[in-house]
């Protein structure tokens, strides 16, 4: 007997790319699926989103967005829009700089968040990308969202 396999339909491919939200593009972000009831129901679980944001810590060539500054800006934006709770990870990252073309490596924070996908919560998760952009002169924020079932 074969086991019973069941996949999720293939969600938009821009809902499931990595965003730089830099300027304008943040501004597109479309409103992203949710999985279908049915499947999770097969699950025991309901449709959500998973939202992942890459910050990276750096300012300049260096370590610019102490451990206290990131505590201080998750305690003051992020947990007010997603009080029912959220997971950060500790990462390394690197990326390509735009305006110089070199690779720069830096620590970073893994933000994972699991929240219905309507277009205020979409909004909320915009108002912490540009945020954080602002308050510590980062170029981008990562930005990936997929649908997902989700029981607690």
């Amino acid at each position: 007997m074969r086991p019973f396999l069941h996949r999720l339909p293939s969600p938009a491919p821009a809902a499931l790319a990595l965003l730089l939200l830099t300027g304008p593009a943040a501004a597109q972000l479309a409103p992203a699926r949710t999985a279908p009831p049915l499947v999770c129901e097969a699950y025991a679980a309901g449709p959500m989103i998973e939202a992942q944001l890459f910050f990276g810590r750096n300012i300049g060539n260096q370590l610019g967005v102490s451990d206290r500054d990131w505590a201080d800006f998750l305690d003051g934006e992020v947990t007010p829009r997603f009080p029912n709770g959220l997971t950060v990870t500790d990462a390394s990252g690197h990326w390509r700089d735009a305006q110089t073309g070199r690779l720069v490596r830096e620590p970073s924070k893994i933000l994972t968040l699991l929240a219905d996908g309507d277009p205020a919560t979409l909004g909320l998760i915009r108002e912490i990308v540009e945020m954080y952009k602002e308050r510590f002169h980062q170029q981008s924020v990562g930005l990936a969202i997929r649908p997902v079932c989700v029981s607690f």
